[in-house]
């Protein structure tokens, strides 16, 4: 049997039916792949999957659910294919200070950010190994480096990610697949009403936001080339990657990071230039 080309894989993407994920279905299929889109809301990811075209199929799936990702996986196989490559991409935010965030909310943005991810490696772990290939790659967040006010359970949950990601990788080191995870920046995604909304999350707008477009370029050009890990944009991630290890330089940056950041909020409040997808949105 001849192996299948490298730009005709079946791909998986959590988190699909907007934002980045939808954005990374799009970009693959261009590229020649064939992609399974899942995401939470059905109607949604349907309604992507279909505008994608014959190369496209779509599954709702909460990533919570271990049975769900079981029968993702068996749709996306009776569809193209077994999965040569899953993107875990989906995730949640809930943005306020610490003490003002309840109880159930911290236990949501756990239960999908770090839970539903790994539910998701685990799912692909067996499967992959057993067909003696596979690449994960995990979308994480430039706040698996940083201590970011308003957002500590979110970067948490990033930290975790980061940690467990490539704690599996080294695991599997002498095993048959590649692990990737990439650390986009503030995205011009959906989630950017919710923080537009709460002054606790004006750090957000501190930094120039990428398009999921941009995103999702480096997102399937990894699927080629199989980086370890990624921070994006290069340079600007290099330097809050450096500067998340140094507490007391945070502590010092941060009165002048979110002061800049209150400044545009307020200004794309004032021109009205916050509509969704526009501004920017954290990295889901």
């Amino acid at each position: 049997m001849s192996k299948k080309p490298e730009n005709d894989l079946v791909v998986l993407v959590t988190g699909a039916a907007t934002g980045i994920g939808a954005a990374t279905a799009e970009t693959a299929i261009a590229r020649g792949h064939r992609v399974l889109l899942t995401d939470i809301d059905a109607d949604a990811v349907h309604t992507t999957a279909r505008r994608l075209g014959d190369r496209a199929a779509a599954f709702p799936l909460d990533i919570r659910d271990p049975d769900g990702w079981g029968a993702a996986f068996d749709t996306a196989e009776a569809e193209f294919g077994p999965v040569d490559v899953l993107i875990n991409n989906a995730g949640i935010i809930h943005t306020g200070n610490t003490r003002d965030l309840s109880l159930k909310q911290h236990r949501e943005i756990v239960e999908v950010n770090l839970l539903g991810t790994m539910t998701g490696v685990c799912t692909a772990l067996p499967r992959m190994t057993a067909r003696g290939r596979g690449h994960i790659i995990t979308i994480c967040s430039m706040s698996s480096f940083l201590a970011l006010p308003g957002y500590a359970t979110y970067g948490g949950t990033k930290h975790a990610v980061r940690a467990f990601h490539h704690a599996v990788a080294l695991e599997e080191r002498h095993g048959p697949l590649d692990f990737t995870i990439i650390h986009p920046p503030s995205t011009r995604t959906k989630m950017l009403d919710q923080e537009l909304a709460d002054p606790t999350s004006a750090i957000a707008f501190a930094e120039k936001a990428a398009t999921p477009q941009a995103v999702a370029k480096v997102v399937v050009d990894a699927i080629a080339t199989k980086p370890v890990e990624v921070v994006f944009p290069v340079l600007a991630g290099r330097v809050q990657r450096l500067a998340g290890t140094l507490p007391l330089l945070i502590r010092w940056l941060m009165p002048l990071v979110e002061a800049r950041g209150r400044r545009q909020r307020e200004t794309l409040i004032r021109t009205g230039s916050a509509g969704l997808s526009t501004v920017a949105g954290r990295a889901e």
